[in-house]
């Protein structure tokens, strides 16, 4: 990945071949004797349902990540193909969360709701660690920008403060914080950046406004938290970036282009996940639209409830 002077990506370090996290089990993609679809055909399936619903992606313009960035992106196939790395139920199974530093109420509310959102979004248990003072920053990762917002450096979170602190049953952890982040040289910012190597990320509310403006503005906060959080935590699970439809999963560079993207996944993504998680489709839909209609997220509820329909 190119560096980006005015880059605020979301960053994810790619190391998938010295992970140590259990792979999926394999999986026959061939009927069996008596016919029966297998689950790879049946989500394969699923795909062809519901991508009707799912639009692809325009010609990127100057600026946005596929014009910056070659990807060819990753089907289903070519995912359980890789023998993708994946919770396990009996073993590291569940995604910790670790807040560091001070929050607003409103800005831990977000964390709170983005938690909850994470465990619907990928069927696993979520827990969150006790908080951490924002004094554990060492001086060596942090720095001041000309606007006077204190920066923390991402490398120093995923190299020294997290993978010492992920319990044994951990999947992974993700660090959350109301601070700004760089992730090094040529760097600007970035709203969160993951190890896959080392099973945990960072996040940065920072840049999302404030949540106690006013609803809309929680709402607008809340929403790219989401966003973050699920797309960064997609790339632990071995889930490459997407361009074969607008989703949640593909590439971008700015928080404009992030306000673009859906918070759904597309059909060949969200088959990776039905695949690892082995809950039903229709299930995942239901208790993601219920979730979005809560927090008054009205498209987003609407979006799951029209592929929950097509389903039914």
């Amino acid at each position: 990945m190119r560096l980006r002077v005015a880059g605020a990506a979301l960053v994810s370090l790619f190391t998938i071949a010295a992970c140590t996290i259990a792979t999926a089990p394999p999986k026959n993609s061939k009927a069996t004797s008596t016919d029966k679809p297998s689950p790879v055909e049946d989500l394969q399936d699923l795909i062809t349902k519901l991508t009707p619903l799912h639009t692809t992606p325009k010609p990127p313009q100057p600026g946005e990540w596929l014009a910056e960035h070659e990807e060819a992106g990753q089907t289903f196939q070519q995912y359980i193909r890789a023998a993708p790395v994946v919770p396990v139920r009996k073993g590291r199974h569940v995604l910790y969360i670790q807040p560091l530093g001070r929050f607003s109420k409103p800005q831990r509310t977000i964390v709170a709701r983005t938690a909850e959102f994470l465990g619907l979004y990928y069927d696993i248990p979520v827990k969150m660690l006790d908080d951490l003072p924002e004094s554990i920053v060492p001086a060596s990762a942090r720095r001041t920008r000309r606007d006077a917002d204190q920066q923390f450096l991402t490398s120093w979170f995923l190299r020294e403060l997290l993978p010492p602190r992920l319990p044994k049953d951990g999947v992974a952890c993700i660090a959350f914080t109301a601070n700004d982040l760089w992730p090094g040289k040529a760097w600007n910012y970035v709203f969160g950046q993951a190890s896959l190597r080392n099973r945990v990320g960072v996040w940065s509310i920072h840049r999302f406004g404030d949540p106690g403006a006013s609803d809309e503005a929680f709402r607008l906060c809340l929403l790219r938290t989401l966003k973050t959080a699920t797309h960064e935590t997609g790339h632990m699970f071995s889930m490459k970036h997407c361009t074969a439809f607008e989703c949640n999963l593909a590439g971008r560079n700015s928080l404009p282009e992030g306000d673009r993207a859906p918070l759904a996944l597309c059909p060949e993504c969200v088959a990776k996940v039905l695949y690892f998680s082995q809950i039903e489709a229709a299930q995942r839909y239901r208790r993601l639209a219920a979730y979005c209609r809560k927090q008054g997220l009205t498209a987003q509820a609407d979006s799951y409830a029209q592929a929950l329909r097509l389903l039914q």
